[in-house]
C-alpha cells in the first residue's frame, strides 16, 4: 500500500514538472548555419533567462540541422518573445513556435500551423460570451462558432474559436486541460481539408503506420457552411469511443458518419458524457513516435537532450 500511495504521488509531480518546462520551451525553426548556441542565447535572453539554449547538429559532420531550440526561465518570459515577433537572427528571419510535447510531436498534425481552434464538451448552458471570455485571454479572437443543430437549434456540443495568428493555438493546446464555464473542455487544432491533404503528402513515403490510418478520424476539421465533404471527424467510421484509447468511451460515437456532409448532424452526441480531455490520451495511438517532424534532425525530443521521437526525420530548412 505504501509503494502505491507513493506511485500516485510521485508521478503527478514529475508530470508537472516536465509539464512546466514544456510551456517555457520555444522551437527555433530556420535558423542560419552560422548560428551557434552563443548567438541564438544572446539573441533570446533579450526576453529573460534562459535555463537551456541548444542548436542541433548532425552528429557525423556537426554541421547546424538549422533549428535549435530555447527554453526560459518562465512562461512569461516565452509569451513576451513570441509577442516580439518577427525575430531575425545573425541576418535571417527565424520561425519560432511553441516547442511541441515528445508524446505529441509523432501524431500527424502535431506541428501544422493553424489558427482555428475546435473546442469540444459545450454544454447547452455554455454560451458564446463563455467562450470569448475564457479563450481572448490567449490572443485576439476573430471569430466565435458554436454548432447547434439546424433543426431543434440545440448546441451539439463543440465549436471553434479562430484566432488572429497562430500562437494562441498552440498555447491551448499544449496546455490541453480547459474548464469553460464550470465544464471540462477538449481542445485541438481545426485542419482543413487543404492542411490535412499536406499533413498527409508529407507523412507519404515515409512507411506510414496504425496512426495514418484513423488519420481523417481525429485531425481534419471543416466548417464552410458546416459542410463541404466527407473525410472529417469520423468519414462513416467508428467514433472517438470505439477506437484504442479514445474518450474512454464517452461521447457515443463522436463522429460516427460523414463529417461535413451538410450540417453535422453524423457528428454524435458530443455533450453527453464528461470529458476525459481528447481521443488520444492512451498516447502513441499505436503509431511509432520516430515518425519525425517537419523540423528535420535526428528524433530530437523536448527535452534538451535527444530522445524517442521529437523533431525527426528530414529538414525542411
Amino acid at each position: 500500500m505504501t509503494l502505491k500511495l507513493k506511485t500516485l504521488e510521485t508521478v503527478p509531480l514529475e508530470r508537472k514538472k516536465r509539464e512546466k518546462e514544456q510551456f517555457r520551451k520555444l522551437f527555433i525553426g530556420g535558423l542560419s548555419f552560422e548560428t551557434t548556441e552563443e548567438s541564438l542565447r544572446n539573441y533570446y535572453e533579450q526576453w529573460g533567462k534562459l535555463t537551456d539554449c541548444v542548436v542541433m547538429r548532425d552528429p557525423a559532420s556537426k554541421r547546424s540541422r538549422g533549428f535549435g531550440f530555447v527554453t526560459f526561465s518562465s512562461m512569461a518570459e516565452v509569451d513576451a518573445a513570441m509577442a516580439a515577433r518577427p525575430h531575425s537572427i545573425d541576418g535571417r528571419v527565424v520561425e519560432p513556435k511553441r516547442a511541441v510535447a515528445r508524446e505529441e510531436s509523432g501524431k500527424p498534425g502535431a506541428h501544422v500551423t493553424v489558427k482555428k481552434l475546435f473546442v469540444g464538451g459545450i454544454k447547452e448552458d455554455t454560451e458564446e460570451h463563455h467562450l470569448r471570455d475564457y479563450f481572448e485571454e490567449y490572443g485576439k479572437i476573430d471569430t466565435i462558432e458554436i454548432i447547434t443543430d439546424r433543426q431543434s437549434g440545440k448546441k451539439r456540443g463543440f465549436g471553434f474559436v479562430t484566432f488572429d495568428d497562430h500562437d494562441p493555438v498552440d498555447k491551448i493546446v499544449l496546455q490541453k486541460y480547459h474548464t469553460i464555464n464550470g465544464h471540462n473542455a477538449e481542445v485541438r487544432k481545426a485542419l482543413s481539408r487543404q492542411e490535412m491533404q499536406e499533413v498527409q503528402s508529407s507523412r507519404s513515403g515515409r512507411g506510414g503506420n496504425f496512426i495514418d490510418s484513423l488519420f481523417s478520424f481525429f485531425l481534419f476539421v471543416e466548417v464552410p457552411g458546416y459542410g463541404g465533404g466527407r473525410g472529417g471527424y469520423g468519414g462513416g467510421g467508428p467514433g472517438y469511443g470505439n477506437q484504442g484509447g479514445g474518450y474512454g468511451g464517452g461521447y457515443d460515437n463522436y463522429g460516427g458518419g460523414n463529417y461535413g456532409s451538410g450540417n453535422y448532424n453524423d457528428f454524435g452526441n458530443y455533450n453527453q458524457q464528461p470529458s476525459n480531455y481528447g481521443p488520444m490520451k492512451s498516447g502513441n495511438f499505436g503509431g511509432s513516435r520516430n515518425m519525425g517532424g517537419p523540423y528535420g534532425g535526428g528524433n530530437y525530443g523536448p527535452g534538451g537532450s535527444g530522445g524517442s521521437g521529437g523533431y525527426g526525420g528530414r529538414s525542411r530548412y
